[in-house]
């Protein structure tokens, strides 16, 4: 029902590429959770300079978590695809997709973490706006209870 050719895209072939790298960030969960709605980052700047251009200033757990999916094999530079495949233009639309997210669609909630992880990387607000929102905590979160649903989390 599920299966590609040779396993390909296969239930037990999404598990075997996920199972681990998702365990890795079972223990931001909480963290992601609490966090929601709140502010993770200040903004920084010397006043005493006249040209001092303001930076954030992340939150410890929050650049740990980073750390921790930069780690993984889920970060896919290819994101956009997956964003635009399934009509995600705000982050509105990915709490959608990822409430409605099965097993098959891993790969695309792999994408979307990949968003906002790799796109802090250039755009400072970005990682804070993804615990902001909720994002982040969902997206991991899901990925855990469908892991954890098909008995391997």
């Amino acid at each position: 029902m599920f299966e590609g050719k040779d396993g390909e895209n296969s239930v037990e072939d999404i598990i075997s590429r996920y199972k681990s790298d998702v365990e890795s960030l079972v223990p931001y969960i909480d963290w992601l959770k609490e966090h929601t709605s709140q502010q993770v980052a200040e903004s920084y700047s010397n006043s005493e300079l006249s040209n001092s251009m303001p930076f954030p200033v992340y939150d410890s757990m929050l650049l740990n978590f980073v750390k921790q999916c930069q780690q993984t094999g889920m970060m896919n530079r290819n994101y956009s695809y997956v964003l635009v495949r399934n009509h995600l233009n705000n982050y509105k639309d990915e709490l959608a997709f990822i409430d409605d997210a099965d097993i098959m669609n891993m790969d695309d909630l792999a994408g979307i973490l990949s968003k906002y992880i790799l796109e802090g990387q250039t755009k400072g607000t970005v990682w804070a706006e993804g615990v902001y929102t909720g994002v982040l905590y969902n997206v991991v979160e899901k990925m855990r209870d469908l892991l954890h649903f098909w008995g391997e989390l």
